[in-house]
């Protein structure tokens, strides 16, 4: 299944006979509640999962959004009816951004079939197809296993490793990684090496992905050679997911060897004050 997936695409396999799960990821650090705008408006049968709660561990020494446990992980994809055998199609407010966390926890844990909806919420509802409001009378049963280690993570050493050894990308905003501004965490700046490719960079002004041509070409521009290991972060591990997706998308990593991602991102290795940081471009 390719990672990515359009709304005319989306719109005629829930019309099929063996409709995907839908996810509805809508989240945002500003507000409002994800859930909130769930019961606003939402996809047909769309099920409502919570990044804080459903995809990511109690925030900690594991930084802001760590890995949740694969227990509790399975336990709430259960309950949002994915199972083994039926592709799922997570989906945020338009960019994927949010929308990527899912799908990579996803491949993480050993599904075969997943896609973000290009576009997302914002992309649908612009072409006047069908929403549905309030909580699903019957939330379905899933049979989805998890079998963490598909994807591969990176910790704080591995992640200065590669570093200096290969690339590592930082998807967050240019200040941010130039540390001219930290609005959430308690220092400024980026892991020394890292190259900044904030992840608002691999989508259009509607929130469009770009085409794998255009994305190939972004991170030709970084410096990334074909072949040469990769990994991403951000601030706590939920952006660095879309960097991770659009380099698959981008044809630069391949299923047998995708990008690795820093899991605690910044918001782990800044709580360490023996590790490095460095500011500026």
């Amino acid at each position: 299944m390719h990672p990515l997936i359009s709304t005319a695409s989306l719109a005629e396999l829930l019309a099929g006979p063996q409709p995907p799960t839908l996810l509805d990821v809508r989240w945002s650090l500003a507000g409002p509640p994800g859930r909130q705008l769930y019961a606003q408006g939402h996809l047909p049968g769309a099920l409502f999962v919570d990044l804080d709660i459903d995809l990511a561990g109690p925030p900690g020494a594991g930084g802001r959004h760590p890995l949740p446990e694969p227990a509790a992980l399975q336990a709430a994809l259960r309950r949002a009816g994915v199972r083994q055998d039926r592709p799922v199609v997570a989906y945020d407010a338009s960019d994927g951004s949010v929308a990527a966390r899912a799908w990579w926890l996803l491949r993480w844990s050993g599904h075969p079939a997943v896609a973000v909806l290009d576009g997302g919420f914002a992309a649908w509802q612009a072409e006047c197809r069908s929403v549905r409001a309030g909580e699903p009378a019957v939330a379905p049963v899933g049979d989805v296993v998890v079998r963490p280690g598909a994807m591969p993570v990176l910790d704080a050493d591995r992640a200065a490793a590669l570093a200096g050894a290969g690339v590592l990308l930082d998807a967050r905003a240019p200040e941010r990684y130039r540390g001219e501004v930290e609005p959430i965490d308690p220092r400024a700046g980026h892991i020394p090496g890292a190259r900044n490719a904030p992840a608002a960079g691999h989508v259009d002004q509607d929130g469009q992905w770009l085409q794998p041509a255009e994305l190939a070409r972004r991170f030709e521009e970084l410096g990334l050679r074909p072949g040469e290991p990769v990994g991403a972060y951000c601030g706590s591990g939920v952006n660095a997911a879309a960097v991770v997706l659009a380099l698959d998308v981008a044809g630069v990593t391949a299923a047998s060897r995708p990008a690795a991602l820093y899991a605690g991102s910044w918001s782990h290795w800044c709580t360490d004050p023996t590790r490095p940081v460095a500011t500026g471009s």
